[in-house]
């Protein structure tokens, strides 16, 4: 049996996956809420019969579903069963988000990365126990954001390099918010420098603005950035940035408190 594991507002981009797993390995084998569950039945019965037979345990891990409880307890069980040997638990990410940190020692499915087509190849070839190399590799990503709400209208970001030294100390905040309605200071350092950049277009199409924060020193595992962002009205964030060259900047995951 193949478990899917997700949340309701990620099924936009799982749906299509399930679809082609079931057209391959057939529709009763593909453990799939909407075809798997169905009006009369217990869903908590349903849920514990599609974990008791799942050999793979395919975990869609994004922002949605991190903060769903029902998907924390199915991916939580499915780790009791990875340990036992009786399951395989296979991370899926959707988008920028934080894997949890018992999770990082799996190698994951990167559809936010390397695309649906790649990863759909990928979860067949586990399925069928093939290698999955491809020449493509995964980034580990050494800085992430760590971000506290104080309200609506003020957060404070963390950035800190997780594993070692990152030379370069130039981040990006994307936000919606115009430059008369917000601003940054740095609680880290007293020597800072800020810009603000107005529609900067992302890989996605989506555009946005960005406060730019940078310092000349670098952000060490002891020594992390740290700024507090501030609007008038309410902050409409969006992401976080780093530079990783001279002109080259990359989205990074973050935590929100």
């Amino acid at each position: 049996m193949i478990f899917i594991s997700h949340t309701a507002k990620d099924k936009a981009i799982v749906e299509p996956i399930a679809l082609r797993l079931a057209q391959v390995y057939g529709q009763n084998n593909v453990f799939y809420d909407s075809w798997s569950i169905q009006p009369g039945d217990g869903i908590i019965d349903k849920m514990n019969e599609g974990l008791t037979n799942c050999k793979f345990f395919f975990f869609f891990v994004s922002k949605n579903s991190l903060q769903s409880n029902m998907v924390k307890l199915e991916w939580q069980n499915a780790i009791l069963k990875a340990s036992n040997g009786t399951a395989k638990i296979i991370p899926v990410k959707l988008d920028d988000c934080m894997m949890p940190a018992i999770l990082l020692q799996t190698l994951y499915i990167d559809v936010f990365g390397k695309g649906l087509e790649n990863s759909i190849r990928q979860m067949i070839d586990v399925i069928n126990g093939t290698n999955t190399f491809s020449s493509h590799n995964q980034i580990y990503e050494n800085v992430r954001a760590y971000i506290t709400k104080n309200s609506s209208c003020e957060m404070i970001i963390e950035f800190r390099a997780e594993t070692y030294m990152e030379p370069i100390s130039r981040y990006a905040i994307l936000v919606k918010n115009e430059e008369n309605d917000i601003s940054i200071t740095c609680e880290s350092d007293s020597i800072f420098s800020q810009g603000f950049n107005k529609n900067i277009t992302l890989n996605n199409g989506l555009t946005c603005n960005a406060l730019a924060a940078f310092t000349t020193r670098a952000t060490s595992p002891e020594f992390p950035f740290k700024v507090k962002v501030t609007s008038v009205t309410k902050i409409e964030f969006i992401g976080v940035m780093r530079a990783v060259s001279e002109n080259e900047f990359r989205m990074i995951p973050y935590l929100i408190n």
